[in-house]
Parts: C-alpha cells; structure tokens; sequence
C-alpha cells in the first residue's frame, strides 16, 4: 500500500466506525445499559473491521484534505448511526406497552422492578417481555439479520449525501405507531379477559353486597391472568418475533 493512501484510508474506517458505534450504542442486546461501554466499542471496533473493506469504496475521496469536509461527514455518519440504532429500539418499545397493559389488567400494575435493558423501573410484566423477545432475537437468529441491517445501511443512506431528516422523522412515527399497535394486540387478550373478569365481579357484588369482593378479587385476579399468560405466551412472542424481523427487513431493504 502507497503510505500517502493510510491518511484516507484510517479516515473511512473512523467515519464507518462513528456510524457503527452509534449503532450499537442502542441496538437491543449489545446496546444495554447492562453492557459496559468498552465491550460495546470493541463489538463495534471488530464489526467496522469486517465491513470496512465493503463500504470504503462509498465514501467520496479527498476528504483528508478538508477539515470541514471530514466534521461534515463525521455528524452525518453520527446522525444516520444514531438513527438506525433508535430504530431498532423502538421495534422493542411495544413489549413495555404489551406489559405495562397486562400488568395493569392481571392487578400487578404496581409491581415495579429494574429493567436490565434500560436501567430504569418498569413492570415487571414488562421487563419480563423485554428480556424474553431479546433472547429470542438471539435464539431465532434474528441479530443477523440486525446486523445485515447495520450493513445495508450505508447504501439505505450512502455517505456524503445530506441526512433525510423527513424520511427519519415519519419513520420513527410510523414504527413508534406500528409498535404501541402491536403492544395492544399482544394485550388484547387480557384486554378481554380484564373485561369478563371486572363485569362478573360487578354483578357479583351487586347480588352479594355483604360479601368483601375485594380481599377474593385481586388473589383470583392475579391467579387466573398468569394461568392465561403462561398459555397464550409462546403466540405473544410469536406475533411479536414477526414484528421485529418485519422492521429489521425494512432496514435490509428486503
């Protein structure tokens, strides 16, 4: 390699390694809080390693020889990582509405806990989800199709073109709609079962107005929602996994 060609070729590596490192500075399993932060830089280090010799070739030439050229380049490649990495994490958003919602109908809507995924107090319902759709990311292989995501995104958003600030914007929206979509459709049935339940208790009560209704409600409410949850979980998951992969997919260009 000429020597005068290292400055060039050190500079796409550190502009393909600020996207990657955005990247996965949120993206669901190696962006955790939980995660230190050099493990996530070293996961990116290597990764920009694999793919720099596929994308050096998309960065325009001469850039070392413009400071501001290079600043330019550097924020855009910040935004587009940032973007695709916020994505990615509002795909997983709707497990918090799916659990806050469940919680809420099974009566444990004041069963609060750490969530390991974002380092602050959420329902337990919900980190549960969480936790468990992360693992089936992993399980059903589905982080490689993250990661072809992660790829595809320098032709999706090819650098030294201006950052589509529109385009992010609805789509955020949309995904941020899809995903509270899909949290109440993974809820619907405890939705339904919430209803039946509080309708029987309310004529209960009113054909037994000496009878303490609140001391058998809240133990029966909590016992027969879990014995619901542990029956229609595998479908829950299921619906959800086919969210995931459908926004990733539209990462990919698939």
């Amino acid at each position: 390699m000429v020597v005068h060609l290292l400055p060039e070729v050190a500079l796409h590596y550190l502009l393909a390694f600020a996207r990657l490192g955005a990247i996965c500075m949120l993206v669901p399993g190696i962006g955790e809080t939980s995660v230190p932060t050099r493990v996530r830089l070293v996961f990116a280090f290597f990764l920009t390693l694999a793919l720099h010799p596929v994308v050096t070739g998309l960065y325009p030439a001469g850039l070392s020889k413009s400071t501001p050229g290079m600043l330019t380049m550097l924020g855009g490649e910040l935004i587009v990582g940032l973007f695709v990495g916020m994505v990615t994490r509002i795909l997983l958003a709707g497990a918090q509405v799916a659990g806050a919602t469940i919680a809420t109908q099974l009566g444990l809507g004041f069963a609060m806990t750490v969530d390991p995924t974002q380092g602050q107090q959420g329902v337990i319902v919900g980190n549960f989800l969480s936790l468990a759709v992360v693992t089936l990311i992993f399980v059903t292989d589905l982080h490689l199709v993250a990661i072809s995501a992660m790829a595809s995104s320098f032709t999706l958003f090819p650098p030294g073109h201006w950052v589509p600030s529109g385009d992010f914007a609805e789509t955020a929206v949309t995904l941020t709609a899809e995903s509270f979509k899909v949290g109440l459709q993974v809820s619907a049935p405890f939705l339904a079962f919430g209803l039946v339940f509080n309708l029987g208790l309310g004529m209960l009560q009113k054909m037994m107005p000496q009878f303490q209704i609140y001391f058998a409600a809240m133990p029966l409410s909590i016992g027969l929602g879990l014995l619901v949850f542990g029956l229609v979980l595998t479908a829950l998951l299921g619906v959800y996994l086919d969210h995931v992969r459908d926004g990733l997919m539209r990462l990919v260009g698939g």
